[in-house]
């Protein structure tokens, strides 16, 4: 087997290598689905439940309080019980989820659902980009953690794709359709296909070795090394190199962000905050949650709203495999300039055309001629410039950024802060909408867009082809 270029220049096994990311990245798949399958039946559960306008945005919404949650516990848990086992609770816990959202009578009871998934999001969201940064080479790290947003764009597109597909064989989210359930419930149920595959999947994959060797496993951690693909001296020295960078006074602990001289919450973890919040302050989610009702509130039928998601999905596979390409070549902070940069200018557009557009009686928009076409282009301009930056890159910087002895922890936090802002931004989209209008609400994001800029420019460093050890 060819040596890998890392510093290390310890050899890999590639193919077991990518097998084991491409596994744990099914729990990105999960995510994107998850997140996904709600745009196509907002208007048919607010049918369903006869719910009010708020009611219809918290039954959006209410996953990611989920998904919060198991953000900030998973870290902790993935430090005490291991990574992969945690996983399997998160594969467990999207497949109640996937059937109870589906079977649901009532809000309530969805809402339920979509927690227990939101968990399973958070968790996932988190602990699949670390798993991959754990057990990949430093020179092709960012292109096996990148991975992660693949899967998570992948199953986003899956998402709209079955649900375009049902709805049409339906003949809506809220028609009948096969044995009696309507169109909106097997939307849900399609994601128990492959939450059942993760599950047994994650039993062929081994630990992490770097929490392995947190534990005390060593030999273990040894076994998994070589199974990697190092030579028997290569994986003794990286058990000794990782052993190097933990506490030996203790397993890493949420107390491990406190500098012990100075009192104060390690300024890495700050970075590692902002990189997460501005991920969703520049108004990537409401795109994949509404977009359906963005293009309806646009003027397009519900038949164009779900087709357009389609075509926006697979603009953000395109956008990513670039990214995959190009991660580990030209390096993580200038993908997120670039990124910054064309997404503030895309946004732009967008708030000004829906700013400057008529409208129809009931205060729909009315894209006539050229603006259609503008907001449309300016649209996936957007999602182009997320998917090679922003999308991927943050994952790729949260699973490598942080040291051994702090990894999981400071990934509770940023994850925690990323699902809290996806939460606001999600929520108040609705309201937004009705006060100011699109070209309101996008006008925020193109400021957030534009923050994120000075942000990345001041305070993110490069992490291009260093070794976790030398983090």
């Amino acid at each position: 087997m060819p040596p890998s270029s890392s510093r290390s220049e310890h050899h890999v096994n590639l193919a077991q290598v990518i097998v084991i990311s491409a596994v744990a990245a099914i729990g990105g798949f999960l995510f994107g689905f998850d997140s996904g399958v709600i745009n196509g039946t907002v208007d048919a559960l607010q049918v369903a439940f006869k719910s009010s306008a708020v009611g219809s945005g918290f039954n959006v919404a209410s996953m990611l309080l989920g998904c919060a949650a198991g953000a900030l516990l998973a870290g902790s848990l993935a430090d005490r019980f291991g990574r992969r086992a945690v996983l399997v609770i998160t594969a467990i816990l999207f497949t109640l989820s996937a059937w109870g959202s589906g079977i649901a009578t009532d809000s309530f009871q969805f809402v339920i659902a979509r927690v227990l998934g939101g968990f399973a999001v958070g968790a996932a969201s988190i602990l699949c980009p670390a798993y991959i940064s754990e057990v990949a080479p430093a020179a092709m790290r960012g292109r096996l953690a990148s991975l992660q947003q693949l899967a998570i764009v992948l199953g986003l597109f899956t998402a709209f794709l079955s649900n375009f597909a049902i709805a049409e064989a339906a003949g809506g989210a809220s028609s009948k359709f096969w044995f009696g359930y309507e169109g909106w419930q097997w939307m849900f149920w399609a994601e128990l296909v492959p939450s059942v595959f993760f599950l047994v999947a994650l039993f062929l994959i081994p630990e992490s070795p770097r929490f392995l060797v947190a534990v005390g496993r060593l030999e273990h951690a040894d076994g998994v090394f070589r199974r990697l693909g190092c030579l028997a001296s290569e994986a003794a020295a990286q058990v000794k190199e990782v052993q190097a960078t933990l506490d030996s006074g203790h397993k890493p602990r949420l107390s491990d962000l406190i500098d012990s001289k100075s009192g104060r919450v390690a300024p890495i973890l700050w970075v590692g905050i902002g990189l997460a919040t501005f991920q969703q302050l520049v108004g990537i989610n409401v795109v994949f949650y509404y977009g359906a009702v963005l293009w309806q509130a646009a003027g397009f039928s519900e038949g164009d709203a779900l087709l357009i998601n389609v075509i926006t999905g697979a603009v953000n596979i395109g956008s990513t495999l670039v990214a995959i390409a190009l991660v580990d070549k030209i390096g993580r902070k200038p993908l997120l300039m670039i990124g910054s940069i064309g997404m503030a200018l895309a946004l732009g557009t967008m708030a000004t055309v829906f700013a400057t557009s008529g409208t129809l009686p009931g205060e729909a928009l009315k894209l006539e001629g050229v603006h259609g076409i503008v907001a449309l282009v300016a649209a996936n301009v957007y999602v182009v410039f997320f998917g090679v930056s922003w999308g991927p890159v943050m994952w790729v910087m949260l699973g490598e950024m942080f040291k051994n002895q702090i990894r999981g922890a400071a990934l509770s936090i940023s994850g925690f802060s990323q699902w809290m802002a996806n939460f606001a931004i999600t929520m108040t989209f609705p309201i937004l909408l009705a006060r100011f209008g699109l070209g309101g609400a996008y006008g925020l994001y193109t400021l957030c867009a534009a923050i994120s800029i000075v942000f990345v420019w001041i305070l993110v460093k490069e992490t291009k082809g260093k070794t976790l050890e030398e983090m």
